[in-house]
């Protein structure tokens, strides 16, 4: 029997897929569990409607990614911090101070777990950190710490 799977059953397949089974398993353990459904031709149609839609949208999200990196490589951001004097700051600049430096500057919203930086920024000077934005797209972005 052919049947499309809803979740992810454990040695069998992942969420979506067409998998063809004995008809016992999916009589008895899948369907009455709702892991599964009959592979009918109104069920294989709505399976490729939500593939294709799956795939514009993750077109979308890519290509919105590629443009906030063009985006970011071009973009100086200054960030202030209270400093002691000599080029030292008083504690470090964190990931949550450049991402809300980012959204007053540009408008782009990015989670400041997505900015990676190397080394913790405790002094005035210019940084480059890199910014993930998904689909294996990473951008570098320049910041500029002064003291306030």
């Amino acid at each position: 029997m052919k049947v499309i799977l809803l979740q992810d059953v454990k040695g069998k397949g992942k969420k979506g897929q067409l998998l063809e089974i004995s008809d016992g398993y999916a009589r008895n353990f899948l369907l009455p569990r709702k892991l599964a459904v009959e592979a009918t031709a109104d069920a294989m149609n709505t399976k490729k409607m939500n593939d294709k839609a799956a795939a514009e949208k993750e077109a979308k999200e890519r290509a919105e990614a590629l443009e906030i990196s063009k985006q970011l490589r071009d973009t100086v951001l200054v960030v202030t911090g209270k400093g002691g004097g000599a080029g030292r700051l008083f504690g470090s600049i964190t990931n949550q101070e450049i991402a809300d430096a980012l959204k007053a500057k540009t408008g782009i919203a990015l989670d400041k777990r997505k900015i990676v930086v190397a080394d913790p920024i405790k002094s005035v000077g210019t940084y480059t950190v890199q910014c993930k934005l998904g689909y294996e797209i990473s951008a570098p972005l320049t910041v500029k710490i002064e003291e306030a």
